[in-house]
């Protein structure tokens, strides 16, 4: 139950990681395949974080 009086917590980190699980699933149902590496890659972003740029 949660507590009375709007004293949510929220987990930014759990949020995004949600988000990144929805947008897999999104990739993967409109894929007509399985993803590659390389698209799972694009949908979570993982160029941009090695990218020192």
């Amino acid at each position: 139950m949660a507590p009375v009086g709007g004293t949510a917590v929220q987990d930014h980190v759990a949020l995004a990681e949600i988000e990144l699980c929805g947008e897999l699933i999104i990739a993967a149902s409109a894929a007509e395949d399985r993803l590659s590496l390389e698209s799972i890659d694009a949908v979570l972003r993982v160029a941009e974080e090695r990218d020192p740029d």
